[in-house]
């Protein structure tokens, strides 16, 4: 007859055993949870482009320098929520942001982090988001985005600092406007 202590030993290496194999399938799944996610990240980049693509006039998909012209629609287009985040140039302002976009871009110039940057939960305290994987992954992904689109820089750590002239409109003083400086 076997011991209590041999029959507690044998049930708690059972469940070590059955622990063991969960953990491994969790991060199995959590791996593929990243790449599924990374997949739709990208599905809808493609789509949110494509509209964007198909949205605009032709005149405008041709010119691949911003104008003067540019910037007049760009002024006059007032951004909504879940909008395309435009490709930043030196005529633009946060103004051409969507509101939860601008204010990202605004809270990162405001922020003390210009060498070592801020971090995406961070940027969600600030902008008293709960603090919850979902909400703070958002945040990372609109951060992201505004630095594919030029209007932030993300540092090798993940984390964010301002472009160095996102707040500068106009160009140099006594610089000469047009194409080759004519």
């Amino acid at each position: 007859m076997t011991s209590v202590m041999g029959l507690l030993e044998e049930r708690e290496a059972a469940a070590r055993v059955r622990v063991e194999g969960l953990q491994a399938e969790a991060d199995r799944i959590l791996a593929e949870l990243g790449l599924a996610e990374t997949v739709l990240e990208r599905r809808v980049i493609a789509l949110a482009e494509l509209a964007e693509a198909v949205a605009a006039p032709a005149e405008q998909a041709e010119s691949t320098v911003p104008g003067p012209r540019e910037d007049a629609v760009a002024k006059d287009r007032v951004p909504v929520a879940g909008s395309i985040v435009p490709r930043w140039h030196r005529t633009m302002t946060v103004e051409a942001l969507s509101a939860d976009y601008r204010r990202i871009v605004e809270l990162v110039e405001s922020g003390p982090g210009e060498v070592e940057g801020i971090s995406a939960k961070e940027i969600a305290a600030a902008l008293e988001l709960e603090l919850v994987p979902a909400k703070i992954e958002g945040v990372r992904s609109r951060a992201r985005r505004l630095a594919e689109r030029g209007w932030l820089t993300v540092l090798p750590s993940g984390r964010f600092k301002p472009r160095q002239s996102t707040k500068t409109v106009p160009g140099p003083a006594g610089t000469p406007g047009g194409r080759d400086g004519g």
